[in-house]
């Protein structure tokens, strides 16, 4: 990946491309009112454009850039705002003050909802693999503006760490994280909506593995939940107890700790 910056530019949004460019390790390729694809077919590789106000993914050959939106996280938490339900605050049994660790970050929007939830004094932490997923989504999280200032505080107080969640995992306590999370549906081909269908470039196609279970075991306090395909042999595989939703493509799976 390189980085640029938007068609029209000033010095502070260069010096800004520049610093991105260096936190990620990549290279700062000036744009000179040169449009992306061409840049792109000098340089050959995806490009993150720092524009005034959001950063914009352009991944080689694609003809729209990706950016960070909260996706779903929006009407599900002006449902959760009127007393209805979500299937993954349900599954995970989540309540003000509960810790959340999302495995498989992505655009953030089951993180937020999650958040939302648990309030000012429970913590989300989410883990994505990509360099420049997790830094598009960090930023996303500080700086988008949803117009409801609940869900606001929800994005702001997500901390987005990049790294492998095996890895993450590894490192913590026995029981320090009320819920452990995983959807490895992201890296699936089955993912429909406009806002996740440019991720599937970006996902790290490590799937589950039964060590990834057994510490996400031991550092959960209180439960795993996995969400995946109705069809998915994961849930089996890996001993969790399915809660089936009718017509859903999906459904959560759960392992309570004793």
């Amino acid at each position: 990946m390189f980085v640029t910056t938007a068609g029209r530019t000033n010095e502070n949004m260069t010096a800004k491309a520049r610093a991105i460019a260096f936190e990620l390790k990549v290279d700062f390729v000036p744009r000179k009112k040169r449009s992306v694809s061409a840049i792109q077919e000098i340089v050959k590789d995806d490009c993150l454009v720092v524009g005034k106000d959001r950063l914009e993914l352009f991944p080689l050959g694609a003809s729209e850039p990706f950016f960070f939106h909260p996706n779903s996280a929006m009407f599900r938490i002006k449902r959760l705002m009127k007393g209805e339900s979500d299937p993954l605050i349900d599954a995970a049994k989540l309540q003000e003050g509960m810790s959340f660790l999302d495995c498989s970050l992505g655009l953030g929007s089951d993180s937020i909802v999650a958040s939302f939830v648990i309030g000012e004094s429970g913590s989300v932490i989410g883990i994505e693999a990509r360099p420049e997923l997790a830094f598009l989504v960090k930023t996303g999280l500080k700086s988008w503006d949803s117009g409801l200032e609940a869900m606001d505080k929800a994005m702001d107080k997500i901390k987005a760490l990049q790294g492998y969640s095996l890895d993450f995992l590894k490192a913590q306590e026995d029981n320090s994280v009320d819920c452990v999370y995983f959807d490895p549906m992201f890296d699936e081909s089955i993912l429909e909506s406009d806002g996740i269908r440019g991720l599937t470039r970006f996902a790290v196609y490590d799937g589950l593995s039964q060590e990834v279970i057994e510490h996400a075991y031991r550092v959960a306090s209180k439960r795993v939940v996995l969400k995946d395909h109705f069809r998915s042999s994961r849930f089996d595989d890996f001993g969790f107890e399915v809660f089936r939703r009718k017509t859903a493509k999906f459904h959560f799976g759960v392992i309570e700790k004793e």
